[in-house]
């Protein structure tokens, strides 16, 4: 019996590139099917557009049933559709991509021949197939110099506050098997960084290096702001270190206080000069005063990110899928 692939594309606002997304997949699809005996469905996650993505996606739908799709009430952001992605998948294997043509699919014949071929490569623990294979960008020369160093920054950052070990350049373009699929879905969490929950869970894993391919239409809905806010949520999830960070500055700087105030006493008992230093006194205050707020803000991001686990809202919510289709129905 064949097996099945879901290639799960989130997309927000991508009306111009969606057409020459499916011409691109279509041939790569045939060819899996050919000569790797993999069928193959499209699972389009529509994060809540405000295009006509919606209504190409019903079209895609009406003229092939083996294109599928999710539409969301609102725009809950790309992990959600992550998420719905794979909650939604049917097939015994799941690939991440973007709409974008960034993630070329002609690389999805490798990545499948990858996952199912065992080696002795060293970055797979244990014996046999790989449970996933994923991709990193080898050459970030197009990116601009921001977005690349800033990159680089975040995933030596994250690696040292956190217990992971995410590849540089690591992408969400990733192929996987039902078992690490199943284990991903059983992380109930509400404030979801997806690279770091695959690699949290384990598996065996190959890296592949890519070069990422141009966008033909549209443009990126990352700005530097959405990346920097969406590094530090990723921080937070994986990471305690800053609170320890907090803990271990405010044990210094009682020790440091402590100190100074003996040798305050000491100076004044000696010197008999209690009034100099008036400065000194006034610039600490800030200091502390400045640090006092930056350790609340920590904690209170933390506080937050529990208030929102503990109220258990769902990560998304499914306005339409492709059973539900208000206006190919009525033409059935």
């Amino acid at each position: 019996m064949d097996k099945l692939l879901t290639i799960i594309v989130p997309c927000f606002n991508e009306q111009e590139v969606l057409p020459l997304f499916v011409e691109a997949v279509t041939p790569v699809r045939k060819e899996l099917k050919e000569k790797h005996e993999l069928n193959t469905e499209l699972l389009f996650v529509d994060d809540g557009s405000t295009d006509k993505t919606l209504e190409i996606l019903r079209d895609f739908h009406a003229r092939d049933e083996s294109i599928r799709y999710v539409s969301f009430s609102k725009n809950f952001g790309k992990e959600a559709g992550i998420l719905a992605g794979l909650k939604n998948t049917k097939g015994d294997y799941a690939v991440l991509m973007d709409a974008d043509l960034q993630h070329p699919p002609e690389l999805l014949p490798l990545m499948y021949n990858t996952l199912t071929t065992p080696d002795s490569d060293s970055d797979t623990t244990g014996s046999g197939p790989y449970d996933s294979v994923a991709m990193y960008r080898d050459d970030r020369k197009k990116e601009g110099f921001f977005r690349r160093h800033f990159s680089s920054v975040f995933f030596r950052l994250m690696n040292r506050l956190s217990k992971l070990n995410i590849k540089n350049g690591a992408t969400d373009f990733r192929l996987m098997n039902r078992p690490m699929i199943n284990a991903i879905l059983s992380m109930p969490e509400t404030n979801r960084f997806s690279k770091g929950i695959f690699n949290w869970v384990g598996f065996n894993t190959k890296w592949l290096p890519f070069e990422t391919g141009e966008r033909p239409a549209g443009e990126s809905k990352w700005s530097g702001g959405k990346l920097l806010s969406y590094s530090f949520d990723a921080i937070l999830s994986f990471s305690e270190v800053p609170l320890k960070i907090c803990s271990w500055l405010g044990i210094i700087f009682c020790l440091v206080s402590f100190f100074l105030g003996i040798f305050h006493f000491i100076k004044t008992i000696i010197f008999g000069d209690p009034v100099a230093g008036f400065p000194t006194l006034y610039l600490m205050m800030l200091l502390l005063g400045g640090i006092i707020l930056l350790f609340l803000g920590i904690m209170g991001q933390y506080l937050a990110r529990i208030y929102l686990e503990i109220k258990q809202r769902p990560v998304y919510i499914v306005k339409e899928t492709e059973d539900n289709d208000p206006i190919h129905q009525k033409e059935r």
